[in-house]
C-alpha cells in the first residue's frame, strides 16, 4: 500500500510543502510515484518519517538527522535505543523545567516574591507556600484571601524577617505564659489572644473576632496547624484556641 503526500501530511500532522521539503534535500524520497508523478509513501516511508519528526522534535537540525538516519553502521534497534535514550533524558529535563515553573506558580499564589537565597534565609527549610494551592481551595474567592495577597506581595525580606520575629517572641511569652499556670481565659492570655488577632489584621487581612474564632477551631481540628502551634508548647493549640474564645466573648459582652 503507497500513500499520497496529503495522507501523509494528514498521518504525521505536518504540511504538504514540508514533506516537498523533506524530498527536495534528501532526506525523505518517497519510494514512488503514481502515473501522474504524484508522490507515494510506502510504510517504510512512513517510518523513516516517524524517525526524523522525533528528532527534530528532539532540537536536531536537518542535516544531522539525515546523518544519523543514513549511518550505514546503524541498525534500527540502535536507532530506537538512541531514541529511547534521548527521550528519557528530555523526560527529565521536561519534568525539572515543569518543576521549576510550578515553584514559581505558587510562589505568585502566595504572593512572596523573594529569591531563593532570600526565602531560605527568612523561612530556613520551612516552605511557606506547602498549602498554598489548598488554600487557594478553600479560601481564593474570599475577600481576605485576595487582601492577605494583596498585601503578602509587596513585602521584602526584612519585612518577612520583622514579622517572623514578632511571631517568635510571641510563642516565647505564651509559652512563658503557659508554664506559669495562667488559663486561657484569664487577663494574660486573653491579652495574647488579642495580640495574635492583631498581629493578623496587622500583616495579612482584616480579623474579625467571628473570623478569629474560626482560625482557633482550625488551630486545634487540622493536625498541621496543631503541630505548629504545638512545637511552640505543647498544648498550645487548644490553650490558644480557648483564649481566643474568651477573649472574642468578652468583646461581645
Amino acid at each position: 500500500m503507497s500513500y499520497s503526500v496529503g495522507q501523509v501530511a494528514g498521518f504525521a500532522g505536518v504540511t504538504v510543502r514540508t514533506l516537498h521539503h523533506y524530498d527536495d534535500i534528501a532526506l525523505l524520497v518517497p519510494s514512488g510515484r503514481s502515473h501522474a508523478g504524484h508522490r507515494r509513501y510506502s510504510d517504510d516511508d512512513l517510518d523513516r518519517l516517524q524517525r526524523i519528526l522525533f528528532y527534530r522534535e528532539l532540537g536536531f537540525p536537518l542535516d544531522e538527522v539525515t546523518a544519523l538516519l543514513d549511518d550505514p553502521a546503524a541498525d534500527p534497534r540502535a536507532h530506537l535505543r538512541r531514541q529511547h535514550e534521548l527521550l528519557t533524558a528530555r523526560i527529565e529535563k521536561l519534568q525539572k523545567m515543569a518543576a521549576a515553573v510550578e515553584h514559581a506558580m505558587e510562589a505568585r499564589t502566595m504572593g512572596i516574591n523573594l529569591t531563593p537565597e532570600e526565602r531560605f534565609e527568612v523561612f530556613g527549610d520551612k516552605d511557606p507556600e506547602q498549602y498554598a494551592e489548598e488554600a487557594e481551595q478553600r479560601w481564593g474567592g474570599t475577600d481576605t484571601y485576595a487582601e492577605s495577597q494583596r498585601r503578602a506581595a509587596r513585602y521584602t525580606k526584612d519585612d518577612w524577617k520583622r514579622m517572623q520575629a514578632e511571631v517568635n517572641a510571641w510563642s516565647e511569652r505564651y509559652d512563658a505564659l503557659m508554664a506559669a499556670g495562667e488559663p486561657p481565659t484569664g487577663e494574660a492570655a486573653m491579652a495574647m489572644a488579642e495580640e495574635h488577632r492583631q498581629h493578623i489584621g496587622t500583616w495579612f487581612y482584616d480579623c474579625s473576632y467571628e473570623l478569629h474564632q474560626g482560625l482557633a477551631d482550625m488551630y486545634v481540628s487540622d493536625e498541621r496547624f496543631k503541630a505548629f502551634y504545638d512545637s511552640m508548647r505543647p498544648g498550645l493549640a487548644e490553650h490558644l484556641r480557648d483564649a481566643i474564645r474568651a477573649n472574642a466573648a468578652r468583646r461581645a459582652s
